[in-house]
């Protein structure tokens, strides 16, 4: 683990309960990833994930979007405040607010998102009932970086998971919300031991291992 000086500063932009929030807070307290975590701010004076930085002494501020006259001035406030807290990486959990292009000026290729779907497919709202209206075999999650479009910057991680034919948008999501507590930690740790190289939508992590080249089958092929 490296030093407190060399950790990198991250800022968590947050609306709602705030599970992947709790999931890189353990990550970090179990030493498995090597950040501060600076400020979390949220637009939502009501979210939980508020009370999860109180309980683990993690600054927050609370700015209401509703105080502003337009997006843009409230990015503006915003980024004042990460810069106040030094942030170097924006990792955003369930921050329900469309970033503005000063947002991304501010802190470009630094700002990171997750998906519950396999981009490119499914991007915006309500991925997990889009996935299982539209019948796919297999769903799961993606780490991005944040650009100009809705969930269309380049990719850092993916994770797999089956979609069954008994599956409901709820039980979907739950199965991949575990696997977003699991990467996206991950995706702020490539990052933090500056791995990651980003070449136009490319995003290559240096000294990464190869995945199983084995393929997946849903329905499981079984013996064909």
């Amino acid at each position: 683990m490296n030093s407190m000086e060399k950790r990198l500063n991250i800022g968590v932009l947050v609306s709602g309960s705030g599970s992947n929030l709790q999931s890189i807070i353990d990550h970090r307290e179990s030493g498995l990833l090597d950040v501060n975590i600076r400020v979390v701010i949220s637009n939502n004076p009501d979210a939980y994930a508020l009370e999860r930085s109180k309980k683990h002494e993690i600054p927050s501020v609370v700015i209401r979007h509703s105080d502003f006259r337009d997006r843009e001035d409230f990015d503006r406030k915003v980024i004042e405040v990460l810069k106040d807290y030094a942030v170097e990486l924006v990792v955003l959990s369930g921050f329900m607010r469309v970033i503005t292009p000063a947002f991304l000026h501010a802190f470009p290729m630094k700002i990171m998102n997750i998906h519950p779907a396999l981009l490119p497919a499914f991007p915006g709202v309500h991925a997990q009932q889009r996935a299982v209206e539209y019948g796919v075999k297999f769903s799961g999650c993606t780490v991005h970086f944040v650009d100009e479009g809705v969930d269309t910057g380049p990719i850092i991680i993916q994770s797999v998971v089956p979609v069954y034919d008994d599956d409901t948008e709820e039980s979907l999501a739950a199965r991949i919300l575990k696997e977003e507590h699991r990467i996206y930690p991950r995706a702020i740790q490539f990052y933090a031991e500056g791995r990651i190289g980003v070449t136009g939508r490319k995003v290559r992590i240096r000294d990464s291992d190869r995945t199983c080249e084995s393929a997946l089958h849903n329905p499981p092929l079984a013996g064909f």
